[in-house]
């Protein structure tokens, strides 16, 4: 994840169109949510282009199950 995912990922949570926007506990809550979405995806697709046999695929699947708990 470079800096231009992070302001892409927070811009889409406090676009509210104010030139100061006050981020609630909510906006904060998906702003994590999506950082650790993205995360998760990059570790994933990680696991399968280093071990590409079945190991590989089911530690993808494992870090992937953890953004449905």
């Amino acid at each position: 994840m470079n800096r231009e995912d992070i302001i892409r990922m927070a811009a889409e949570v406090w676009n509210s169109g104010s030139f100061f926007p006050i981020p609630s506990s909510d906006d904060i809550e998906r702003f994590a949510a999506l950082v650790a979405a993205h995360e998760r995806e990059a570790c994933a697709k990680l696991c399968l282009e280093e071990a590409p046999s079945l190991d590989g695929q089911l530690c993808a699947e494992a870090i992937r199950a953890r953004g449905d708990a």
